[in-house]
């Protein structure tokens, strides 16, 4: 169940499932659309994640669990950011879910990242992953 608000991005990529896929889970790739972030994870269901790098000139490690993962079509997590100024624990954890649909010989993407305290931080989150979109498709549709 969602908590706060809900910010959403969605894109359609001219790629099919498997190809987004992969960029959701390889870190060499997520490390190009995800802004140098190296992500580590095994993908698999109560699996930890860490993405660390350094943005604006500050050092950050951010983490998560693999709350559902189903090739393909969607890919689910946990997520705080050490950057939020939010205490570790789990109430400080948001839900990010990615879901990959065809459409029309390409995939849909949309992203959903819940526990936006107000719409500022809706906004925010929604442009965020809006922007991320747009880094993605460039990649995958330049290969």
């Amino acid at each position: 169940m969602a908590k706060g608000l809900v910010g959403e991005a969605r894109i359609i990529i001219n790629a099919d499932t498997n190809r987004i896929w992969s960029a959701l889970t390889d870190p060499e790739q997520i490390k190009v659309y995800l802004f140098g972030t190296e992500a580590t994870s095994d993908w698999q269901v109560g699996s930890p994640i860490t993405y660390k790098g350094v943005w604006k000139g500050q050092e950050y490690l951010d983490k998560g669990t693999v709350l559902e993962a189903e090739p393909g079509k969607k890919l689910a997590s946990t997520y705080w950011s050490g950057m939020s100024g939010k205490e570790d624990v789990p109430e400080n954890y948001v839900t990010v879910i990615y879901e990959l649909h065809e459409h029309d010989g390409g995939t849909e993407v949309v992203i959903t990242q819940d526990g936006n305290e107000n719409e500022e931080a809706r906004e925010q989150a929604s442009s965020n992953w809006t922007m991320v979109l747009g880094s993605m498709k460039k990649l995958i549709e330049e290969v």
